[in-house]
């Protein structure tokens, strides 16, 4: 079972420069049709000071931190027995190439389903960038199945 006492527990806050060439990539690996997302020239006459991070890429830049599987190794979770469960989004304000995010992740709850097979930890994160302005928070809930005796 994952120790209960690990709620609340937050992990090093850690930074990630936005970079243009990173945000085209992904605006074409996810068919983004509108160009402010892919080119300068119209994200600034759409009154963007750069590229803005489309939807989900916080996610991406996440991935980032220093120690991906930090929080895992914290908990004690075998990968091979972890789910994706819930990815949620809620922004604050726009951001965009050139920017620096800051990340600072959070566990908010652990909790267990079916008498134990099921446990989910739900890690909350802030994203703030290089002024400090609260960008978005993220909501990640990671379920991890353990084998049902018979």
């Amino acid at each position: 079972m994952i120790d209960k006492r690990f709620i609340g527990h937050t992990m090093p806050a850690f930074s990630v420069a936005v970079e243009a060439g990173r945000l085209r990539f992904f605006a074409k690996a996810t068919a983004q049709a509108d160009p402010i997302y892919s080119d300068e020239t119209a994200a600034r006459a759409a009154g963007h000071p750069g590229l803005p991070v489309p939807p989900t890429f916080l996610f991406c830049l996440e991935s980032e931190a220093p120690d991906p599987a930090a929080i895992r190794n914290l908990l004690g979770i075998d990968y091979r027995n972890l789910l994706h469960g819930e990815q949620g989004f809620r922004y604050h304000a726009l951001a965009h190439a050139g920017d620096v995010l800051t990340f600072e992740q959070r566990i908010d709850d652990i909790y267990d389903k079916k008498n134990g097979a099921l446990e989910f930890f739900v890690r909350k994160t802030r994203v703030t960038n290089q002024r400090k302005e609260l960008v978005a928070e993220l909501r990640c809930v990671s379920v991890v199945r353990h084998p049902v005796e018979k």
